[in-house]
């Protein structure tokens, strides 16, 4: 862990010899065992199969590790159930690569989302937040450079644009930690840079970022912290500026090794 992560304060994810297994011979995760702190924007990388999709399901509970724990604020995701893992989940927000917005609808609608598990059912259905909650998601819009394009549709955003309005529904929903499984794979590189400059920004706030990321130079350029997976097994965990050659070549070097994306 880096020394600013120690001067954060203690982690707020803690995983360890997380093991998953999908068939007899096929292991997604092996061991994997890490700690993450407040205000740590860390890098996740691996090839194809190594694992990395699998572990940020788990960390969210989405599903269910065969051995080992994911800690949360104290609570463990892959012991939780009912009413516990629903508050566990509430400190994990996750953006996907695809944005996953409602494109018919508008940019602060889409970050109000964020509030759901925190408003009562019936203001969900009729569409009528609170007011906090209301400025709380123009907040976080404006947080991520879009506030003048608040009651713009999702669908007339530019891809970048929309990623930024998944970053600031993430940020409504007040998680302790943010997973950003792939977040720039679909997007030109002036957007990509703007959106990892943007969870940068965010983990500066004190907010725990875990990116996995394909692209090595966005790693080094933006993380603090790279953790490399290789069929499922922890392989890297150094500071960004710390990936050399020989590091490259354990997490990318071909061999006849399996594992799960």
């Amino acid at each position: 862990m880096t020394t600013a992560a120690h001067e954060a304060g203690g982690p707020v994810v803690r995983v360890e010899r997380l093991t998953k297994q999908y068939e007899p011979t096929v292991v997604a995760l092996d061991r994997v065992s890490f700690q993450i702190a407040p205000g740590e924007f860390v890098a996740v990388l691996g090839p194809s199969g190594a694992g990395k999709t699998t572990l940020f399901r788990c960390v969210t509970g989405l599903i269910r590790a065969d051995h080992g724990s994911v800690i949360v604020h104290g609570r463990d995701v892959c012991r939780a159930r009912g009413r516990e893992l629903r508050a566990a989940r509430r400190e994990v927000a996750l953006i996907f690569q695809q944005f996953n917005l409602v494109r018919r609808s508008s940019a602060l609608q889409n970050v109000l989302a964020g509030r759901l598990a925190r408003v009562p059912t019936w203001r969900v259905l009729l569409r009528r937040f609170p007011g906090p909650d209301r400025q709380r998601a123009f907040a976080c819009l404006d947080a991520v450079g879009l506030l003048d394009r608040a009651h713009a549709r999702a669908d007339q955003l530019s891809g970048g644009q929309q990623q930024r309005v998944a970053i600031a529904r993430a940020l409504a929903q007040e998680a302790s930690v943010i997973l950003a499984d792939e977040p720039v794979a679909s997007l030109d590189p002036d957007s990509a840079a703007g959106v990892l400059e943007t969870l940068r920004a965010v983990a500066r706030s004190g907010v725990a970022v875990v990116a996995s990321l394909h692209q090595v130079h966005l790693a080094t350029a933006y993380a603090d912290r790279v953790i490399a997976l290789r069929a499922g097994r922890v392989v890297e965990d150094t500071p960004a500026a710390g990936l050399d050659t020989h590091a490259l070549e354990a997490i990318y070097a071909r061999t006849g090794a399996g594992g799960r994306r």
